[in-house]
């Protein structure tokens, strides 16, 4: 039964795919239209590429996509216009600047504070030196713990 239900579900999903034929003018056009269409995000689904979403918007950025490399565009005007109308979240990869300089950047910062809080850590320990009991306090220890083992 369960295995059933698992080819079910494998074949339902293929038909959840996306499915667009284009007539590009060379295979060239195609392979770049295929690697363009894995970097850019589809607006609405966020965590889908414009290649495996069914939305709209995503089908609407396939034809545009389509089209401009038709009309000769370069992947860098492609990727600019699309930037330009949609803002840097459309790219998976967006490139280092200003307003992205913190989403590169943050992980090797983090990294940094990281290693320098546990370096700050273990420097504190060194400067309390071992502390053990005098004979006194050791003797006073012992005591109250032979007054409580019955």
């Amino acid at each position: 039964m369960g295995r059933l239900i698992c080819a079910l579900i494998l074949v339902s999903s293929s038909a959840w795919a996306v499915i667009e034929t284009y007539e590009f003018s060379s295979p060239d056009l195609a392979s770049r239209y295929h690697l363009l269409s894995q970097e850019l995000r589809c607006p609405k689904c966020q965590n889908q590429n414009i290649a495996d979403s069914n939305a709209p918007i995503a089908r609407d950025l396939r034809v545009v996509l389509y089209e401009q490399l038709e009309a000769g565009q370069t992947d860098a005007e492609i990727l600019d216009f699309m930037v330009a109308r949609y803002g840097q979240f459309v790219r998976y990869r967006p490139e280092v600047d200003r307003q992205t300089a913190l989403l590169w950047w943050s992980p090797l910062l983090l990294l940094v504070l990281g290693g320098l809080g546990v370096a700050r850590h273990f420097r504190k320990k060194e400067h309390y030196p071992d502390q053990r009991l005098t004979a006194a306090e050791q003797e006073q220890v012992d005591r109250l713990l032979e007054d409580r083992i019955p």
